[in-house]
């Protein structure tokens, strides 16, 4: 066993599931009118409720003590002083200086100038194209950002511009480019017009080869259509820190906005990054999207543990997959503009803690991460919350509604909303037998028909859930919930003793693909790899 798993804190845990597991929610809930007051948080206009979660005060003492065992507190102030807990790569991890308005330092020198340069470099961009005195070559004003880049560079500002649509400047329409298949590139550039098209090319090597191979053929789309070499200074920027390849692409340098290897890809969509999304939106709305996540970051610094919505949001993520066994965990916003989201803390959850060794490079006996995944409400009712709900696979759930919307056509947002209450319901009540067999009799059944049937209607119930319900999706609160998720995220990788700033999982398929490209242009049968590898080759061969 590991020093984690042998720990005094661990092991009371596994003692308490043992008295947790055979209890029911529902019976959880009549012995205790006041659940919901005392297993709640709220953090300005969020609430997050995590009473569907099989979970009593003592569960929650005990996850505080595994949280301080782990010296959560230490790790915390390590992340904002600026300490290098990026350990694999000797660098900090300060996304959170970003958006904050207190002096950060790295290796005795304050980051918050350079971040403040960046920040005023694209108001500038964002005003000149807001106001039309940034122009194409032919004098048009800019009516489409293509943002050209992969990863976090784009699921971040995709996400947030999908969830801030209300929040658009008008006349302005992002669209994005991450998919090494010509497919994407070829959708997103036939309906545009390349006088009036802006491009961000964001790579910080400026090498990553989905985006540079992008970036080249938007660039050639680009000058066939009727731009000249030189007009790509006026219709190119780049997010990157290789000023030599951003000038040789042809970008002028004065349109290059940096960031530091201090600021990690899935972290990057603060900095300037989000640029698509500041030329979406505007600087002001930009600006607010940073102020909610500075204050999520002081509220995750100050507030104790058990007031504190992104420890107990990890606490709790603790306790279902180490504790409870349960290794998938959806993420079901009732609203389509976060349609995104999901996807966005797919990235963010399964890159930081899907880790297989300790910061210290141990193997670990433990479950680390979960397997995240979800759509919005209410397709997923007509999708997958069949298994949710009769499956045999656990399955957690985050359930996000916003009070307000954006559109208020007739009953639309009450009509969700009301299936929001009732799946997180639903799923913690279920249904017996003697309520089916009740329900059934009322329909005037036979008891042969009711027999035949009755199995088929049980709901087992005892599903857990967490809800968060925010007044509004504004600016402010999305950044405060991106927030959230990161620093949830951060406490379980310390908490499992792992690294969540690193991603080397992605490098072997990359050194394969630059390998196996070579084979395919070649016109002879590849036989160097396995088997299988070396029959898809030579049939794609066959066949291109």
């Amino acid at each position: 066993m590991s020093s984690l798993t042998h720990s005094p804190a661990w092991l009371a845990l596994q003692s308490q599931q043992k008295i947790m597991a055979p209890l029911h929610l529902r019976d959880l809930f009549q012995k205790n009118p006041q659940r919901f007051n005392e297993l709640s948080l709220q953090f300005d206009s969020i609430l997050l409720d995590y009473s569907k979660q099989l979970i009593d005060h003592e569960t929650v003492r005990l996850l505080i003590n595994l949280a301080n065992q782990q010296q959560l507190s230490n790790w915390i102030t390590r992340m904002f002083s600026g300490d290098k807990i990026n350990s694999t790569e000797h660098r900090a991890a300060l996304h959170i200086a970003l958006r904050g308005q207190s002096p950060v330092e790295i290796d005795g020198t304050n980051v918050m100038p350079e971040v403040e340069r960046v920040l005023k470099q694209m108001e500038k961009l964002v005003s000149e194209v807001q106001n039309g005195q940034r122009v194409g070559y032919s004098g048009k004003t800019f009516t489409d950002i293509v943002n050209i880049g992969i990863g976090g560079s784009d699921l971040g500002p995709v996400m947030v511009t999908e969830a801030l649509k209300p929040y658009r400047l008008p006349g302005i329409t992002p669209h994005f480019i991450s998919n090494i298949d010509g497919t994407q590139l070829a959708d997103v550039l036939q309906h545009l017009d390349p006088a009036s098209t802006l491009f961000v090319v964001a790579s910080k090597t400026f090498t990553t080869l989905e985006t540079i191979t992008n970036a080249c053929s938007a660039r050639q789309w680009f000058l066939s259509k009727g731009g000249s070499e030189k007009d790509i200074a006026k219709h190119f920027v780049a997010v990157s820190t290789n000023r030599s390849a951003v000038e040789n692409f042809g970008i002028n340098p004065d349109n290059m906005f940096e960031f530091w290897d201090w600021v990690g890809g899935r972290y990057s969509l603060w900095s300037a990054i989000g640029l698509p999304i500041a030329l979406a939106v505007g600087m002001d709305h930009f600006y607010e999207l940073l102020a909610g996540a500075h204050e999520m970051d002081q509220h995750f610094a100050t507030a104790p543990f058990d007031k504190n919505l992104p420890v107990m949001l990890a606490l709790v993520g603790i306790w279902q997959v180490n504790f409870l066994g349960i290794a998938a965990h959806a993420i079901l916003p009732y609203d389509q503009s976060m349609h995104r989201f999901p996807a966005y803390l797919q990235q963010l959850e399964m890159e930081s803690n899907g880790k297989r060794v300790t910061r210290d490079g141990e193997v670990v006996d433990y479950a680390t991460g979960a397997i995240v995944w979800g759509e919005p409400g209410t397709n997923g009712q007509h999708a997958f919350y069949q298994l949710l709900h009769q499956g045999t696979q656990a399955v957690s759930a985050d359930f996000l509604a916003p009070c307000q919307s954006h559109h208020l056509i007739g009953l639309h947002h009450r009509m969700l909303l009301a299936n929001f209450f009732a799946q997180t319901e639903a799923l913690m009540t279920g249904k017996n037998t003697q309520e089916v067999r009740t329900e059934l009799e009322a329909q005037g059944m036979d008891k042969e028909a009711i027999a035949q049937l009755l199995p088929h209607k049980i709901f087992p119930g005892n599903r857990f859930t967490t809800s968060i319900l925010f007044k509004k999706l504004d600016p402010r609160t999305l950044g405060a919930l991106i927030a959230l998720y990161e620093h949830k995220v951060f406490v379980q990788s310390v908490i499992w003793n792992i690294n969540p700033f690193d991603q080397w999982g992605v490098e072997l398929g990359k050194q394969l693909a630059g390998k196996i490209l070579s084979e395919l242009e070649q016109n002879i049968p590849v036989v160097l790899h396995d088997a299988s590898t070396n029959g898809l080759i030579n049939f794609f061969k066959t066949n291109q």
